[in-house]
């Protein structure tokens, strides 16, 4: 029934959203997905980093909440900071390569795009790339990535594909390595959109992994206005889950809202960040203390 660790840990997650009115205990959890609680104990610590009681609490509303009291400050440092200020890390990470005019209108002609499917700490994950950099990263609520390919062939309609699992499993790992990979090459992401939906995508990169931005602040930070719909609309296209980090955009009073890939993946996502900064000693907006 369960494959890898993350399997476990979004039925654990699951079951405790369904059951959040009775507050089901450490065991209840355990005995969910088929282990000891000291084995809960290990899949959390080896996955996260942290006890079971910690991450929980990094997926409650009140942290969220606590991370948007802190965010103004945070995204002030970030937005304003030029190249040498701090949370920088993943912006200098990931280097945004926009289409132009002429290969927007081309969709893909001439282009070869590679794809496969590789392993990340969430599941499966779709990746594409051409020759310029990473062009599409996605997941599925339900592990098939066949929607994936039909909209990456949608996107590139005039491109040849080609399938490369061998290279995609590398590239994978480099993905979700990058926000916290001090060290490393540069990824390039070769992205096709609007001049409105690039803005939200480069100004996606300037919020730190282990913090959160509600959709009208980011808004304000593109186009000075609380464009709320607007700027959801064009995190929702951001084609390059998790390198583009639109799983940090949550919607005002600490609710989680929508992700392509499942709102239990986004969940899961932000916690496991929350997590990876506590270990660095670098948490914002403190759940408690570990046990």
């Amino acid at each position: 029934m369960y494959t890898t660790d993350y399997d476990r840990i979004e039925a654990a997650i699951r079951y405790l959203a369904r059951h959040r009115r009775r507050q089901p205990e450490l065991a209840d959890l355990a005995a969910h997905v088929g282990l000891s609680q000291s084995h809960l104990h290990r899949l959390f610590s080896r996955w996260a980093g942290v006890t079971p009681k910690r991450f929980l609490e990094f997926l409650t509303v009140q942290h969220a909440k606590k991370l948007l009291d802190n965010s103004e400050s945070v995204l002030a440092a970030a937005y304003g900071s030029g190249l040498t200020g701090p949370g920088r890390l993943h912006d200098h990470f990931v280097t945004v390569e926009a289409v132009t005019p002429g290969e927007y209108r081309s969709r893909g002609a001439g282009l070869t795009v590679r794809f496969g499917t590789g392993e990340s700490p969430f599941g499966p994950v779709f990746v594409a790339w051409t020759e310029r950099g990473v062009c599409r990263v996605g997941f599925a609520a339900d592990g098939d990535v066949s929607a994936e390919k039909e909209t990456l062939r949608r996107t590139w309609a005039r491109a040849s594909f080609e399938g490369d699992e061998l290279m995609a499993t590398a590239l994978a790992r480099s993905i979700f390595a990058a926000p916290f990979e001090a060290e490393g090459r540069p990824l390039t992401v070769h992205v096709r959109g609007t001049n409105f939906q690039l803005a939200v995508w480069r100004a996606l990169l300037r919020v730190p992994p282990g913090q959160v931005v509600t959709y009208g602040r980011l808004g304000e930070e593109v186009c000075g206005a609380q464009a709320a719909r607007a700027t959801g609309n064009a995190v929702g296209k951001n084609p390059i889950a998790f390198l583009i980090p639109c799983h940090r955009v949550i919607r005002a009073g600490g609710i989680t809202g929508n992700y392509a890939g499942g709102v239990t993946r986004k969940r899961c996502m932000l916690a496991w960040e929350a997590s990876r900064h506590l270990i660095g000693g670098t948490e914002i907006g403190q759940a408690g203390s570990a046990s």
